[in-house]
């Protein structure tokens, strides 16, 4: 039987292991290194990254807040606003009010002094701003007496929009007061000024016209029908 037996060690074989050995340790801190490498440049690329994200995201803050503090000057803005319009509606809508009230007045005072003598009748009564009771109606002055009723709408500027609302008052006076309902009534419209395709509206219906001429109070009613 044959004995296996292992060579010895040479020099030889010692310097080429040796040799072996140093190639893999270098092959190694090669790859040791490249990957340091690697994980320095990723780790660059990540700082830069991370960098821009933070500098865009300041940015977006910083428009965020302009857009607020611009969406907070707007609000004030439309706030300032609403509030003058406000004040310029109840400015205006005094002014109407008080136009009207002048002109009730005005005509009132205007009946009073005339000895209560119109459409051809002597009127015994005068009233201002009598109310419905039936229908929801004001009529803004009443002349009365035993057999005719004359109602009078006042309008600071009279319009064609008016003459519908005129012509109504005959028709609900009744219903409100019964106790009227035989008596004859006359309308007509009082303004402080007319168009003249207002005065022709009111020609056309029957309605009296009543205007300031100057100082004077001027009534038209040749053409005033009975309702």
């Amino acid at each position: 039987m044959e004995t296996l037996q292992k060579s010895a060690a040479t020099p030889e074989s010692v310097w080429a292991m040796f040799q072996e050995t140093d190639r893999m340790f270098q092959e190694t801190r090669r790859i040791m290194q490249e990957n340091a490498q690697a994980q320095k440049k990723s780790r660059a690329n990540f700082e830069k990254s991370r960098a821009n994200f933070d500098r865009e995201m300041q940015e977006i803050r910083r428009i965020m807040q302009e857009l607020a503090q611009s969406q907070k000057e707007t609000d004030r803005k439309m706030q300032e606003t609403d509030r003058k319009i406000k004040e310029v509606s109840q400015t205006v809508g005094g002014m109407g009010n008080s136009q009207g009230e002048f002109a009730e007045e005005y005509f009132f005072n205007a009946f009073e002094n005339g000895k209560q003598n119109f459409f051809g009748e002597k009127f015994d009564e005068i009233r201002k701003n009598i109310k419905g009771i039936e229908q929801d109606d004001e009529y803004d002055i009443l002349l009365i007496n035993g057999k005719y009723i004359g109602i009078v709408e006042v309008k600071y500027k009279a319009r064609e929009t008016d003459i519908p609302k005129v012509l109504r008052k005959a028709e609900t006076f009744r219903e409100n007061f019964p106790k009227y309902q035989h008596h004859k009534i006359y309308l007509a419209l009082a303004s402080m000024s007319f168009y003249p395709e207002v005065e022709e509206a009111c020609i056309s219906a029957g309605i009296a016209i009543i205007k300031q001429v100057g100082e004077t109070v001027v009534i038209c009613d040749e053409h005033l029908k009975v309702f």
